[in-house]
């Protein structure tokens, strides 16, 4: 019976006359709502008109009250009868405001009909238009009242008040009162010393007070001769640079260009008495220029010929970060180290997503580069090993993924090369951001995806002075000469910013100097040990100097085994322990023992060892290195450094114990000096700038990888000229990006030919990976991955 009497209730209520009635309903509810906002809005209109009602009386108060400090004669004269004369007009004008018919006139004019068609959004259109016409017109006025003064404003000689609001009688008797009151003030003071124009100065501001000025849309004038010829200039300044034309010379030339567009902003405002707030750079105020005119035009560049704007955007919201580098671990070197300690400690936030991709070698070459014969039979097996590696060493467990490319081992340049396109080891659902660690050494010989069509932002970090090790072969200078024109060439094309660890390294496009390394923090340990020993009187230190290094020729053995050579005798009875394996060991023991030099050589161990924390000196002679962390480490131990003066060590001379020499007899007097004295113990500030933490917070500023990661910052910069901020789009067209990916096509083409390829020393068959990487990695094989269709 319930289920009945439900279903024949709801059956009564879906009949065509309740739904007829309830449609009647909405609409007479909807139009009952918006009866009461035209009434809101014409209260509020009576509103503002009470509020300069008040605004006026308050200065005629005032103006009453300063009337009693005046003499009697022109109190009684002139005060009272301005008075009288103007309290009329406001009641008036009070009348007038405050009168029901505004409120009625405005229902009736705008007031729906009462038919059943009724459109409601009509009403509401007109309400607004209303509001927004009326504002308009209290801004016009009061410009033009701030513009033409205060007789031409009032409509003064007009015949019928032919003012701005000349048509409504409240205001024409207050301008003829105004006027009256001007004329009898014109010979004298009135008010106890308060000028005429002081009070029309106040009745400015007043108004001023109550309805604030529009901004003036000035219309943007377009880019002229001399500035298309500046940024032009401006844009081909790297090609410039290598026909030899200096960028202070070019800077000169896009400064005169624009001194004639920057007079003629100088003048107006010279003219009208207001500062301006110019860039003394003529860079940037180009800048500038170019990005109000694209603004005011709504230009959008899309890319060109060889660019590819497009971005991507995680999933997940989360950024997404991609390590790529040149060795793994258990390959010591520091390429495969400290991208380890950057991935650790950028997820270590867990504000972005972090991968870092790694070269997979197979046994054969693993058995030529890992040490003690060490080799792994899947990437999951090395993938433990340098996990557990890291967790021993940070402390903490980090939460990052970390995949293999494959890469082949090159015996004459002891590196790794990668086989095939390294980008594509990255999806494209993870191609935000990508660090590439030696990024010249990574596109040697890339052919595959440029990088930063690929990724939204590519930062290089430069580790190595390839130069350097190639000046030492056979036809060094000529290998040079070609070595840094490709690198500079690959750099361009491939890199949005390059961060340089040191001034040793070769002067890149896009490039700054920063040390975004830091050191183990078992190394900070080991020096916090050290430090407490020492305060509780026990002797730390009890060997004296050793070195340790890679043990070859261009890590620094030739100018140690020099420097002892030179000082055998300024040196007599100093001896020092070498740990380190290398290629060119029989070689270096066999010119030590030739020459009678005190060095007693030890296998390589790692820096942490214990028995290497009883040393007080780290001696570190070598003039090739970019920044060497074996230095860092012994710092962070406590120990003393010897080292040249070189711009590889330029970041270490801020701490006491790093003791730099230039000539062969400093060396000397750094040596003696530092076995006759005790270290400096390190202050926590010396301690945070070689940890991690420094060196992270370092890499986001200086990759400005901070901004990037901000999306409030990330596509526009905000720059202001005259009080104004101007939007600077990103999205210009940049002749340099065009240049940028003319090179990464003449690049692309280069590297795809084999016998180019050859010519230019790359191992045989790395342009795409071999079948044993597809059987360890468990890829398809190329031919597959990336199909070649002839005709």
């Amino acid at each position: 019976m319930e289920t009945t009497s439900t279903s024949t209730r709801t059956n009564r209520n879906n009949t065509p006359f309740s739904l007829i009635s309830r449609g009647w309903k909405e609409v007479r509810d909807s139009a009952d709502a918006d009866l009461q906002l035209m009434r809101s809005r014409a209260n509020s209109f009576k509103n503002l008109a009470n509020s300069f009602d008040r605004e006026i009386e308050n200065f005629f108060n005032s103006a009453s009250i300063a009337s009693f400090s005046v003499p009697s004669p022109l109190k009684s004269s002139t005060s009272p009868d301005f008075v009288k004369k103007l309290r009329p007009t406001f009641s008036e004008i009070r009348r007038a405001y405050s009168a029901p018919e505004i409120s009625k006139k405005v229902l009736e004019k705008w007031g729906p009909r009462a038919k059943l068609g009724i459109d409601l959004s009509a009403i509401k259109n007109a309400i607004v238009a209303w509001e927004v016409d009326e504002e308009r017109r209290w801004a016009v006025g009061l410009d033009r009242r701030r513009k033409l003064g205060f007789r031409e404003f009032w409509g003064e000689g007009k015949e019928g008040g032919g003012g701005k609001f000349g048509e409504w009688k409240p205001i024409r008797v207050l301008k003829r009162r105004l006027r009256e009151f001007e004329k009898k003030s014109e010979f004298g003071e009135i008010f106890g010393g308060l000028k005429n124009s002081e009070f029309v100065e106040k009745l400015k501001a007043s108004l001023k007070a109550i309805h604030k000025e529009p901004q003036e849309s000035k219309e943007v004038p377009p880019l002229d001769v001399p500035e298309l010829l500046a940024y032009l200039v401006r844009q081909s300044e790297p090609f410039l640079d290598q026909l030899g034309v200096r960028k202070d010379v070019c800077d000169k030339i896009v400064e005169s260009l624009c001194s004639s567009r920057k007079n003629q902003l100088l003048l107006p405002s010279l003219s009208s008495g207001e500062s301006t707030l110019l860039d003394e750079n003529a860079n940037d105020e180009l800048d500038l220029r170019i990005a109000s005119v694209l603004q005011s035009t709504g230009h959008c560049n899309d890319g060109g010929f060889w660019t590819d704007l497009s971005r991507h955007h995680p999933s997940d919201g989360k950024r997404h970060v991609a390590i790529v580098t040149t060795a793994s671990l258990p390959w010591m070197t520091g390429t495969a180290v400290n991208p380890l300690f950057r991935a650790a400690y950028l997820a270590k936030s867990e504000k972005q997503n972090v991968t870092l991709l790694v070269p997979w070698l197979c046994k054969s070459d693993q058995e030529l580069v890992y040490p003690n014969n060490l080799t792994f039979t899947s990437p999951e097996e090395q993938e433990n090993y340098i996990r557990n590696w890291l967790e021993e060493r940070i402390g903490f467990k980090a939460d990052f993924k970390i995949s293999f490319y494959p890469g082949k081992f090159a015996k004459e340049r002891r590196s790794i090369i990668p086989a095939g396109d390294t980008s594509q080891f990255i999806p494209s659902k993870d191609a935000d951001i990508a660090i590439l660690e030696e990024p010249e050494h990574l596109n040697w010989y890339h052919h595959g995806k440029r990088w930063t069509n690929k990724f939204n932002h590519v930062v290089g970090v430069v580790h190595t002075n390839y130069l350097e090790y190639i000046k030492r072969e056979k036809n060094g200078a000529l290998q040079a000469f070609f070595v840094k024109h490709i690198n500079n060439l690959v750099t361009r094309a491939y890199c949005h910013k390059v961060l340089r660890l040191s001034a040793a390294t070769q002067d890149l496009p896009k490039s700054v100097i920063c040390n975004v390394h830091g050191v183990n923090p078992k190394f900070l340990k080991i020096g916090e040990k050290v430090a407490t020993e020492r305060e509780l009187g026990q002797q730390a230190f009890s060997k004296g100097a050793y070195f340790l290094g890679k043990m070859v020729w261009a890590k620094g053995y030739k100018e140690l085994i020099d420097l002892l050579a030179k000082h055998k005798n300024d040196l007599d009875g100093f001896k020092l322990d070498v740990f380190g394996n290398g290629e060119d060991a029989n070689e270096v023991q066999t010119t030590a023992k030739r020459l009678d030099l005190n060095l007693n050589f030890l296998k390589g161990r790692d820096h942490a060892d214990d028995s290497l924390h009883g040393y007080k000196v780290f001696i570190n002679p070598s003039l090739s290195d970019v920044l060497c962390t074996a230095t860092a480490e012994a710092l962070a131990m406590g120990k003393f450094v010897v080292c040249a003066d070189h711009p590889s060590n330029e970041y270490f001379r801020s701490f006491p114990n790093c003791l730099t020499y230039k000539t062969s007899e400093d060396f000397v007097a750094r040596v003696k000096e530092a076995l006759a004295n005790e270290p400096h113990p390190l202050t926590p500030e010396q301690i945070y700038n070689l940890s991690w933490e420094a060196a992270t917070q370092r890499f986001m500023q200086y990759s400005e990888l901070d901004r990037v990661l901000d999306p409030e910052k990330d596509d526009v910069q905000l720059s202001k000229t005259n009080g104004k901020s101007i939007t600077k789009a990103v999205s210009m067209p940049n002749m340099s990006e065009m240049v940028d990916g003319g090179l990464a096509f003449a690049h692309y083409c280069l590297t795809g030919n084999e016998l180019l390829r050859l010519c230019t020393g790359a191992i045989p068959g790395t342009r795409d990976y071999d079948k044993q990487h597809c059987k360890d990695l468990h890829l398809l094989p190329p031919q597959v991955e990336n199909p070649i269709y002839g005709w």
